[in-house]
């Protein structure tokens, strides 16, 4: 297993933010690893063990309010536009110009923000089970459960919950791997309780969000072109479309689609099929 260093920085609004970094040779582009809304830098363990044997250096973070990472003072924070600050942050203290960025959901949609607001800076990026169109339904079920605060006694009884809850998203998932998943989306509290790593607080953004048209982010999916770009859609998948999934292929000649049969939103980033696309799209960063 490779060694990481744990470090932070900080946001301009004072937060002391968190993130992994797994050293790598310096003379290529970082690999940045952007989460999911309620995911942590945990979320990335593997992914980033392979990349950093392979030699490249891999930067996980946890988002405020997630992890390690100060919760925010104003709950009203927890919105894209601020996590794009506080990465702007990150990237101007740790200097770096140029990183291959892999964003799962959330972390995907970061991406595309990062190359609307910066397109050269992108060497290639992964684009996990999420586009510019994000499906209402998913929408809907990601509502019905983030900020819910439920506990659990052991870790054995957090992961069965998982797997009552998200059973049909990862069917394959044998106890082992739900306990796995269980250590990287919860914690031990100081109540001695197992608990959800991040800000129950993360929901009240989502509900104050008003109805209507959601915003057009094809312009910001545009600005990866000429990119060499990884899109992967979990063939069970409620927030990106397999309709969507492929105008997003068609509409950038350096896109690779990926879609990973038997699993739901998102994919973990260890099936094999992807494991092998994801070391394709590195093969051509130069």
């Amino acid at each position: 297993m490779a060694e990481y260093e744990v470090r932070s920085w900080s946001s301009r609004d004072g937060l002391r933010l968190h993130f992994r970094d797994y050293h790598g040779d310096t003379s290529r582009p970082p690999v940045l690893c952007l989460p999911g809304l309620t995911r942590n830098a945990r979320d990335f363990e593997d992914l980033a063990n392979r990349l950093c044997d392979a030699g490249w250096r891999v930067l996980c973070i946890d988002l405020r309010g997630r992890g390690d990472s100060d919760y925010a003072k104003d709950p009203m924070t927890y919105h894209p536009g601020q996590y794009l600050q506080d990465i702007e942050a990150l990237l101007e203290a740790e200097s770096i110009g140029r990183f291959v960025s892999i964003g799962t959901s959330l972390g995907g949609l970061l991406t595309m923000m990062l190359a609307a607001t910066g397109r050269d800076r992108i060497a290639a990026a992964v684009l996990n089970d999420i586009g510019p169109a994000v499906e209402s339904e998913g929408l809907e079920r990601i509502r019905g459960y983030v900020g819910q605060g439920r506990s659990f006694e052991t870790w054995m009884h957090a992961a069965r919950a998982l797997e009552e809850s998200q059973g049909d998203i990862y069917p394959d998932f044998t106890i082992t791997d739900w306990l796995r998943m269980a250590k990287r989306t919860m914690a031990l509290g100081s109540g001695g309780r197992i608990a959800f790593d991040y800000d129950m607080k993360i929901a009240e953004p989502l509900d104050a969000v008003p109805d209507g048209p959601a915003p057009d982010l094809w312009p910001a999916y545009d600005a990866l072109a000429g990119r060499p770009l990884l899109l992967l859609r979990g063939a069970h998948s409620d927030i990106l479309s397999a309709r969507t999934a492929a105008m997003m292929a068609v509409r950038n000649a350096r896109a690779e689609l990926v879609t990973v049969p038997r699993v739901g939103h998102a994919p973990t980033l260890d099936e094999p099929e992807v494991v092998a696309a994801i070391e394709r799209l590195l093969s051509a960063v130069a």
